[in-house]
C-alpha cells in the first residue's frame, strides 16, 4: 500500500475523533483535502491540522469503535518516518499548519506511544518543524511516555469516551477508568509546574503549553444530560481541561448494546451540550443550575441559557445601568463581550435601547429581561411572548427527526403546548429505559 492509500485509510479512520473545533476543512484551490480539521493554538490562533491515525490496527474491542479488533476493515499503519515526511511535505505546500495525531492500540499502550513519540521527534528535530501538534495519549500508557510526548506536543488529550464507569465496562471492556484519569492528572500537574518554571526561566521546557482536552461519546449509553454535564464540570475543575468535546454517536456497527443502525445521531443533544458547556466556561454557570435530577435532560425548544432564564423569572428584570457583570451575563441576548461593554459605557451616562444595540446586545431576546433608560422589561407582553421569541431557530438545522417537534411548516413557530413537552419527555425516557435494559 503506497503512502497516499495509507493516508486515505487512516484519515478516514480518524474522523470519529472530534477533539478539535471541526472535522473537515474546505479550502478552494487545495488539491489535498483528506483529514483536515481546525483547532486553536496556545496563542489563540485558529490553525488547520492534518488529522490522522498512526495506525488503525487495535488490540482493543470497544463495541462502538469502527477500528475495534473484531471489526472487519482495511488495516494499515504509518512508520514514524513516513508520518513525519508526509506532515512536513503538506506543511511546505501550505495545506496544513500542524498535526492532530491519534492511534489505535498496537501491541500495548506504551509501544503505541513510542511510535507516536518517534514520529514527533523526527518532525521536531530532523525536519525542524515547530508548528502546532495535538497528540492523543493512550489510556494505560506509563507516566514516562506521557512526560515524553508532553514535551513534544502543544496540546494533549485523553479520551474519557463514555460518561460513566458502568458504560465503560460494558462497551469498552479493555479500558479502565483509572487508566484514563491517571494521565489526565499527570498532564494537569506537569502542565502547572511547567508554567511556573517558565515564569522563572523563559527557556525552561514547555509541557503541553496549550493544555489538555477530552472527548465523550453521546447517545451510545443511557446517561442523562445531567450526568454528562456534571462529569464535564468536575473534570474542568479537577484537571484544568481546556475543552470537553461531545461526539453524537453515529451508528456504524450493529450490536445489542448499542442503538439500532438506523437510529438518527443525537445532533440536537450534542448541540445543547456544547451550549451548556459554553455557559460553564464563559458565563459562570454551575452545572447544577442548568440541569437538575428532576429535569435531567435539555429542553428541545430552548437553548440552556434561555431555558434557565424562563425558569427563573423572579430574578428578572435587571437594570443594565446598575447590574453587576455576573448578573448581565445571565441575561439572554447578552454575551461576555457586550456585558463588558455595558459595564464600561454606563460610566459615562445611562444606557438606552439604542446604545445597547450598538454594543451587540440581541434585543429580540434581552428585551424581556432588562430595564434600561428608555425601556421596561417586556413592554407589556407576557411570558408566552418571551418563550416565542426565545425558541431556538437552529433546531430546524438538525434534520427531519427534530422537525417533528414543531408544525410541518417551519415558518410557523407555534408555542409548544403542555402535551408537546410531555410527549418529548416520554420519548426521551423511553429511549433511556431501552438503553438501560440492553446494558
Amino acid at each position: 500500500m503506497d503512502l497516499m492509500e495509507k493516508l486515505t485509510v487512516l484519515t478516514n479512520s480518524a474522523k470519529y475523533d472530534v477533539a478539535c473545533t471541526s472535522s473537515g476543512a474546505d479550502r478552494p484551490g487545495k488539491t489535498v483535502m483528506a483529514g483536515c480539521c481546525h483547532s486553536f493554538a496556545a496563542d489563540g490562533r485558529c490553525v488547520t491540522l492534518l488529522k490522522v491515525l498512526m495506525t488503525n490496527f487495535c488490540i482493543y474491542d470497544c463495541t462502538y469503535c469502527v477500528n475495534r479488533v473484531s471489526n472487519d476493515c482495511q488495516r494499515t499503519a504509518f512508520t514514524p518516518a513516513e508520518l513525519a515526511e508526509l506532515t512536513i511535505e503538506f506543511y511546505r505546500r501550505n495545506y496544513i499548519e500542524g498535526l492532530f495525531l491519534s492511534s489505535g492500540v498496537i501491541k500495548s499502550p506504551d509501544y503505541t506511544m513510542e511510535q507516536m513519540i518517534k514520529a514527533l521527534e523526527i518532525l521536531r528535530y530532523r525536519h525542524n518543524f515547530w508548528g502546532y501538534v495535538h497528540a492523543k495519549v493512550i489510556p494505560g500508557a506509563s507516566p514516562y511516555m506521557v512526560h515524553r510526548i508532553g514535551l513534544l506536543a502543544d496540546r494533549l488529550s485523553v479520551n474519557i469516551e463514555l460518561p460513566s464507569e458502568s458504560s465503560l465496562r460494558q462497551l469498552a471492556p479493555n479500558k479502565e477508568k483509572k487508566a484514563i484519569l491517571a494521565p489526565m492528572q499527570q498532564i494537569s500537574i506537569e502542565g502547572s509546574q511547567s508554567r511556573q518554571e517558565l515564569v522563572i526561566y523563559k527557556k525552561a521546557p514547555k509541557f503541553a503549553p496549550a493544555g489538555q482536552a477530552t472527548q465523550m461519546i453521546i447517545g451510545a449509553s443511557p446517561e442523562t444530560d445531567y450526568q454528562i454535564l456534571n462529569l464535564a464540570s468536575a473534570m474542568y475543575k479537577k484537571y484544568s481541561l481546556k475543552r470537553v468535546f461531545y461526539s453524537a454517536y453515529i451508528p456504524a456497527v450493529e450490536h445489542s448494546l448499542l442503538p439500532a443502525p438506523d437510529t438518527k445521531p443525537p445532533l440536537l443533544r450534542e448541540h445543547r451540550l456544547y451550549q451548556a458547556d459554553w455557559l460553564l466556561r464563559q458565563y459562570g454557570f454551575g452545572a447544577e443550575e442548568i440541569l437538575t435530577p428532576e429535569t435531567p435532560n435539555f429542553n428541545p425548544y430552548l437553548d440552556p441559557k434561555c431555558n434557565w432564564a424562563i425558569n427563573n423569572m423572579h430574578l428578572f428584570p435587571v437594570d443594565v445601568n446598575r447590574a453587576r457583570l455576573d448578573e448581565l451575563l445571565r441575561v439572554p441576548g447578552i454575551g461576555p463581550t457586550s456585558a463588558r461593554r455595558i459595564v464600561t459605557a454606563r460610566k459615562n451616562g445611562r444606557l438606552g435601547i439604542a446604545e445597547l444595540k450598538r454594543m451587540g446586545t440581541v434585543l429580540k431576546r434581552a428585551q424581556y429581561f432588562i430595564n434600561a433608560a428608555d425601556w421596561i422589561a417586556g413592554a407589556g407582553t407576557g411570558r408566552e411572548a418571551a418563550i416565542r421569541a426565545l425558541i431556538d431557530p437552529k433546531v430546524y438545522s438538525f434534520g427531519p427527526e427534530q422537525l417533528s417537534l414543531f408544525q410541518e411548516n417551519p415558518g410557523i413557530q407555534k408555542l409548544p403546548s403542555a402535551e408537546d413537552v410531555s410527549s418529548v419527555a416520554e420519548a426521551v425516557e423511553e429511549t433511556v429505559l431501552c438503553l438501560r435494559k440492553n446494558l
